[in-house]
């Protein structure tokens, strides 16, 4: 058990030390600074290792800054294509619904027959589009505006 916990807690002390490595190389590329001036030695005091974690903190809060602000950013153009989308399925459905109302029985049947020699697919297929053979005539002439 003992062994265990030895291997463990060097393997850790390896990735602690191996993560400063890279995060020092990081922030030193972010700084534009020579990573020689933040290298670790065996001698370093408490107070470099606090100073090397507080600028790898500071550039960590840069790093979640630029993506938070990128994905609202993508967000915001979703938002809109999403309202644009509403708007055009909104004016055809009104487009849809004035044809229903135009169209007379018999060519609401050759529509019928042509959808069941050739279907749309699925996903493009209009819903509601069942003709209704018993609309009135009436209905055919359509509104005089």
């Amino acid at each position: 058990m003992t062994a265990q916990w030895c291997r463990a807690q060097v393997a850790m002390d390896l990735g602690v030390y191996q993560l400063r490595h890279f995060s020092i190389s990081f922030l030193s590329s972010l700084l534009g600074t020579d990573s020689s001036a933040l290298r670790l030695d065996s001698s370093s005091s408490g107070a470099s290792v606090v100073a090397i974690d507080n600028k790898i903190e500071q550039a960590m809060d840069l790093v979640k800054s630029h993506l938070m602000y990128a994905v609202r950013e993508e967000v915001e153009v979703l938002k809109e294509q999403i309202k644009e989308l509403i708007e055009k399925n909104n004016q055809l459905e009104q487009e849809n619904n004035l044809l229903k109302t135009l169209a007379s029985p018999e060519q609401l049947a050759q529509f019928q027959a042509q959808l069941q020699t050739s279907p749309l697919p699925a996903s493009s297929q209009p819903q509601g589009t069942t003709p209704q053979p018993s609309q009135p005539a009436s209905q055919g002439s359509g509104p005089s505006a």
